[in-house]
Parts: C-alpha cells; sequence; structure tokens
C-alpha cells in the first residue's frame, strides 16, 4: 500500500481523491466541527484511509506528566477513542499524539505513549502505531525513545525546511524502524529572512510549489524504502502568520500550484488545467527583501509578473491586511489580522495603485491571480507605514 497522503481537517476529501490522494492524516479525534466517526466515514465514501490522531496533552500548553492523576484520564480517554474507531474499515494508523515533544522535558511523556501503543495493540491487533514528532532526531531522543517507548511500531518526523536534514537524521540516530514523514511543506514562517521590523518573508505560490517538489523528489522519494509514508501539509486553509502560508487552497476553495504538484507526484502527470504562475511582485519597485517602507497617504505602484500555462485569461485581486501580531507555536489556533480596504486601484495587467494606510504600522500588501479554471496564484509583500 503506497500511502498518497495529506493533513486534512476540514477540506474537501472528495477533491483529495480526483487528484489522486488515497490517504489522510488528521489532529485529534474530535475537532469540535468533525467527529473521528464522521471523518473515517468520509473517507471511506471516497476510498481514502486515515491516519487517526490521538490529541495527547502537552508540557508547553501545561500538561503535567508528573500527574499521575491527569496521565490516568488521558489513558482513559485514548482507550475510549480506540474502542470507538478500531474496526472501522478507513482505519490505516495510530498516531499518539501531534508534536507531543514540542519544548517538553519531562521524559515521562514517552512513557505515557508507550502505555498508550500497549493499550492499542492489546485491543487492536490490525492497525499499527506511531507519534509524531517535531523534534531534530538526535542520537539522544532516539536512545530515549528506544528506552521509554518501545512498543512504538513507526517513528514519525514533521519537517519543513529541516526536511532536507532527515535522511541523515535517521542515520545518524541509528533508528532501524520505518518511519513516516506526518509533516512536510513550505519553509516554515520561523525559517525564512525577516524584515528589519521582523516580518518574516513568504515565498510566493510559484515557489513553494517548486519547493514541495524539490523536498519530494530530492527526500522522500529516494527513501521509499525506508520511509513508509508521507503527509503533505496542508489540504486545506488556514491562518498562521497570514492566510497564504500552508494551505494548498485559498480560503473559497480555489487551488494553488501546489496542488498541481501533489497531483504529479500521486499520478505521475500533470493536471489538465494548471494553475497560474507567480514570477516577481514589487511594491514601489522593490520586492519584499528590500524592506519596503511607504509615507502614510502616499500612492505607490505595485505590479505582479504572472503567467498562465495554458493560456487562461487572469484576473488580479488585491487586499492590504495588517500585519499578524501572533506569538503562537505548532500551528495553534491565531487570530486573523484586519483587512484596510479602500486603497487600492486595479490599473490593468497586473498593475495596482496602492495608497498606504493613514495610520502608522505594519501591514501587507497580497495579490491572488485567478484563470477563471478554479485556479489562483498569490503573493505578498510585507510593508512598513510612518
Amino acid at each position: 500500500y503506497v500511502i498518497k497522503g495529506a493533513g486534512l481537517e476540514f477540506g474537501d476529501v472528495g477533491v483529495f481523491a480526483s487528484h489522486g490522494g488515497n490517504s489522510i492524516r488528521n489532529w485529534a479525534t474530535n475537532n469540535s466541527q468533525r467527529t473521528g466517526q464522521q471523518v473515517l466515514d468520509e473517507a471511506a465514501r471516497y476510498g481514502v484511509t486515515v491516519a487517526l490522531c490521538i490529541d495527547i496533552g502537552r508540557e508547553r500548553l501545561g500538561f503535567d506528566y508528573d500527574d499521575e492523576e491527569a496521565v490516568a484520564r488521558q489513558f482513559e480517554f485514548a482507550r475510549n477513542e480506540v474502542l470507538k474507531y478500531k474496526d472501522h474499515p478507513a482505519l490505516l494508523v495510530w498516531i499518539i499524539g501531534n508534536e507531543p515533544d514540542f519544548s517538553f522535558t519531562n521524559p515521562k511523556l514517552f512513557d505515557a505513549i508507550n502505555d498508550i501503543s500497549k493499550m492499542i495493540h492489546e485491543l487492536d491487533g490490525n492497525h499499527p502505531t506511531t507519534t509524531a514528532l517535531t523534534s531534530d532526531f538526535t542520537p539522544e531522543l532516539a536512545a530515549l525513545i528506544e528506552e521509554r517507548a518501545p512498543d512504538l511500531d513507526i517513528i514519525s518526523l514533521q519537517k519543513y525546511a529541516g526536511i532536507v536534514n532527515v535522511p541523515r537524521y535517521i542515520e545518524e540516530a541509528g533508528i532501524d524502524r520505518p518511519y513516516f514523514v506526518t509533516e512536510w511543506g513550505p519553509v516554515g514562517h520561523w525559517e525564512v529572512p525577516k524584515t528589519s521590523w521582523g516580518a518574516p518573508i513568504e515565498h510566493n505560490s510559484s515557489e513553494k510549489a517548486a519547493s514541495y517538489l524539490k523536498n519530494y523528489e530530492r527526500v522522500i522519494a529516494p527513501e521509499s524504502d525506508r520511509i513508509i509514508g508521507s503527509y503533505a501539509f496542508f489540504w486545506g486553509q488556514k491562518q498562521e502568520r497570514t492566510p497564504t502560508w500552508y494551505g494548498l487552497f485559498l480560503e473559497d476553495g480555489t487551488e494553488t500550484e501546489t496542488v498541481d504538484v501533489m497531483h504529479y507526484i500521486w499520478n505521475g502527470v500533470w493536471p489538465e488545467n494548471r494553475s497560474p504562475r507567480i514570477k516577481t511582485l514589487l511594491l514601489d519597485s522593490r520586492t519584499a527583501h528590500q524592506d519596503v517602507t511607504l509615507e502614510a497617504g502616499l500612492t505607490y505602484g505595485a505590479n505582479v509578473d504572472a503567467i498562465d500555462p495554458d493560456g487562461d485569461r487572469l484576473e488580479y485581486r488585491w487586499k492590504i491586511m495588517r500585519e499578524s501580531e501572533a506569538k503562537e507555536v505548532g500551528g495553534d489556533k491565531e487570530q486573523i489580522p484586519g483587512t484596510i480596504s479602500g486603497l487600492i486601484a486595479d490599473v490593468e495587467n497586473g498593475k495596482a495603485a496602492v495608497t498606504a494606510p493613514g495610520e502608522a504600522g505594519a501591514y501587507r500588501l497580497f495579490v491572488y491571480v485567478h484563470d477563471g479554471q478554479g485556479h489562483a496564484g498569490h503573493a505578498n509583500i510585507p510593508f512598513l507605514v510612518q
């Protein structure tokens, strides 16, 4: 069974399957909108399997693995979830916690994971266990897992720019188990250059698509004898520093070029209609790497260089948002920054007149390039108003 996977929480499983995907992973058996039963049932309708995640406590969010009563309650919760879903035909694997090791200090975390894994094996002899880890895989971490969580069947890693180092991490750690890559995607917002005022500089949609393809072909595909599955992040849309950083879709369900890439990876051929490609975005003749500073109330030129591989007529949509002030980590929910309207005049052919907001502060200019076929490219530039 060759896993063609993506992380999918609220996205469309039917669209995922239509592009050749066959397995999804989630982050909790009940995410407040869909129960585990609903996730599994929908997946089954499209012949898709599920790596089902049992959410467990994280030290960074206040869980104390020295609290025996809290650990016992967590164990019972996990046991009940396993009993609910263990016989569902769409179930593929159990993920015991998503990034529970993020900033952990207490090694008893892995004792608790091991106890849950043993319980799963006692109740369910058909599905393997793993835990989705974010730490760099040092020999020390590998030894800790070997000592305290030997019952896990599979090791799982989650990397973004750092995925290029995964084979080396595994080799140096001396791990002889199979492993998943349970999240991989664009360069993370913590891994990119920043402006002088601290705004992370986001790659445009075409740069992201190229990164997904490169990382798959250079890291994941060559390791297919050891990597038994990978789940691209994120089949949907979410706000994390920006509305476009991690999602393969826009908020309205429009597909981006990275969906084209995943279609190619899963099928060996490109989709019939391809997404627009972004070359450059300039504001006041400057790129995002040139610390764009504007004067309040003055008007500046913006232009995006985009092409469509199929020759479709392109439509340009511009937006200004306040710069995110979020400090959350680990994918925690963020507040969506406000949109500033009435400051952009769409000129023609990817050009716009942008009036700087009247209030000093940090902002971001977005452009979305649509092809009229359900696909779009996107780019943005952070700028400072003085």
